[in-house]
This record gives C-alpha cells, structure tokens and sequence, in this order.
C-alpha cells in the first residue's frame, strides 16, 4: 500500500480486544518478521502474527487513518507495559537484555515502551507525532515519572555501528542513578575518530526522535541475533523535560 489522494486523518487509542490485539500483530509481523528477519517461538508464521508472551499483559497503543478504507488495519503500534504488568508478565521485557535494577529500584513510576513500529506507507511523516501525543496523553493520566525500551539498528555486527554506537556513549549516557547495564555487554564506544554527521545518518529515526527529547542510552549495546538487530536501552525522564521538549512530544499538551 502506498498513501495517496486525501491527507491522512490519523486516531490513536488503546486496543480493546482480541481483534485489535491481532491487528496490531499482524503490522509487527509486516515490519519485524518479513522487513527485518525476526522470528520467535511464538511467531505465527501462518496466520502471520509477530506475537511473544508479554502481550497477554500489556497495553497496546494503535494508530489508525480514518482516510483509508483498510478496515481493522493497524498503521502504527506502540506495546506498553507498566510496574502491574511486568509483575503478571514475571519482568518487563528488555530484563533479558538489560540489568534493570537502577529503574526498579528508583521508586519512580516507570513505562516501558516496545514493538514501536510503523506501516512503511508513514513512515516519515506525522504518523508518528500522533503516536506520541496518544502516548503523552496516557503519560499525564498515569502520572508516568521514567519512560525506557529497548530501541534497535538493524543488523549484528557492532563494527559497522561504530559511528553512531560511539555518539551514544560519549554524548547520550542516560543519568547515572537511571543508567541500566547490558547483561550481554557489547561497548559502545568503539572509536574516538567520531564523524557526527556520518554517525546521525546511520542512527534509526527513532532514536533521534528520543535523542531530541531529552533522552539517554544505557551502558553498553546488546546484539539480538534472534531478531537480527543490536539494541540499545533508551531512558527518558519524562519530569525533566524542558518546556520545548514537551512541546515536541505532546503537540503542545
């Protein structure tokens, strides 16, 4: 699908139901199974559903056009997942990948956000601005303190990352009392010969996205060779944006 003719006409809300839960299943198949070569035990490659044991407890963020006739299709997911539901769930989900303990200890009211994905036809538009502004929304109604996640560049071999793998890690460190650790530990700084431009063109847009809002990076990367990615830990301390910040994540709110 490609988006032509009427401006997009963009709603998010929480998903309902099994049907909704399935849609946005279906999307992150599209995008992590057939574009970026994930698999899982629990993928459904028959039904075509990208599916994993966190998703009974968690929330689920849907995007929806109202300009397209494309029926129940999701066009972006966020997973969200709060303290209650990684106690159901035995752990957040990034807890295999990263030593959680400065985030859980911290006291603070904690969301962690995953499977954020976009169909290709909006990417690089406002889709994702309405994304946001959904989830600022829920942020505010919470009373959410720390947003995390894991965030990931496409491929396995941190060499070719050096550039912007090396960015993080000497500007983007997330605050030390909230700085979680890679249990598989991959360093990030891999070279002191740092070309800025070079690096923010390799960086997904995602994680500019973060950068821009005031966001940091956990100590050291972790390469997911199950989902053909190296990943990085992304922390945002929602109380210590600054009015522009807000502004950008909220829309204004």
């Amino acid at each position: 699908m490609v988006v032509t003719g009427a401006a997009p006409d963009f709603y998010v809300r929480l998903a309902r139901d099994g049907d909704d839960l399935r849609a946005a299943q279906r999307l992150r198949y599209a995008v992590f199974v057939q574009e970026l070569g994930a698999d899982g035990p629990l993928v459904d490659h028959r039904a075509r559903l990208e599916r994993d044991r966190f998703d009974a407890h968690a929330d689920h963020l849907l995007l929806f056009d109202r300009a397209r006739s494309l029926g129940d299709q999701v066009v972006g997911v966020y997973r969200l997942m709060d303290r209650r539901a990684a106690q159901a769930a035995g752990q957040f989900y990034c807890a295999d990948e990263y030593d959680l303990a400065p985030l859980e200890g911290s006291g603070r009211s904690l969301l962690e956000l995953g499977r954020s994905c976009l169909h290709p036809a909006y990417r690089g538009g406002a889709a994702m601005l309405h994304l946001w502004q959904g989830l600022a929304q829920l942020v505010q109604t919470r009373g959410v303190e720390v947003l995390f996640g894991v965030a990931s560049f496409h491929g396995t071999d941190p060499q070719a990352l050096a550039q912007p793998l090396s960015v993080l890690a000497r500007d983007h460190l997330a605050p030390e009392a909230l700085r979680v650790r890679s249990k598989s530990y991959q360093p990030m700084a891999l070279t002191s010969e740092i070309d800025r431009v070079a690096a923010m063109r390799q960086m997904p847009a995602l994680i500019k996205a973060y950068l821009r809002l005031g966001g940091g990076v956990g100590d050291g990367a972790f390469v997911d060779h199950r989902f053909n990615t190296t990943d990085v830990c992304l922390i945002l301390d929602v109380t210590r944006m600054n009015p522009r910040q807000k502004a950008i994540y909220g829309g204004g709110r």
